[in-house]
């Protein structure tokens, strides 16, 4: 089985729905890391010195290789990614292997109920 990693980089307020959208997608889980911090192609406003930007953060699925087109199209569409400056940004990049990965693979076989695997 050939797997993908889709990593998107989005702010607060559209992670739930993105991660809704993967798993319709999908997606059998996801890894969030928050509070993290970028710049695209103009720097985030400054108001008294501070920064006005919000908080983002980075989402991570690993999926069989045939769902993370799908799984691309929607948490784009979703996160609204080619739609609104700053909505986020999402790539995916193959796996040569992984390990881990047995209950996610028993359920996209199907076989998740069966005990002797």
């Amino acid at each position: 089985m050939k797997f993908k990693m889709v990593i998107a980089f989005l702010p607060e307020e559209r992670l739930d729905e993105v991660l809704q959208a993967a798993r319709m997608a999908g997606a059998t889980g996801s890894t969030v890391i928050t509070s993290a911090r970028g710049e695209g192609l103009e720097p985030e406003r400054r108001f008294l010195g501070l920064e006005v930007a919000s908080h983002r953060n980075l989402v991570f699925w690993l999926v069989e290789e045939s769902v993370a087109p799908r799984l691309m199209q929607e948490i784009a569409a979703v996160g609204r990614f080619e739609a609104e400056r700053g909505a986020g940004i999402a790539c995916q990049i193959d796996i040569e292997a992984a390990v881990g990965l047995m209950r996610q693979i028993r359920a996209i076989e199907g076989n998740e109920s069966d005990p002797s695997r």
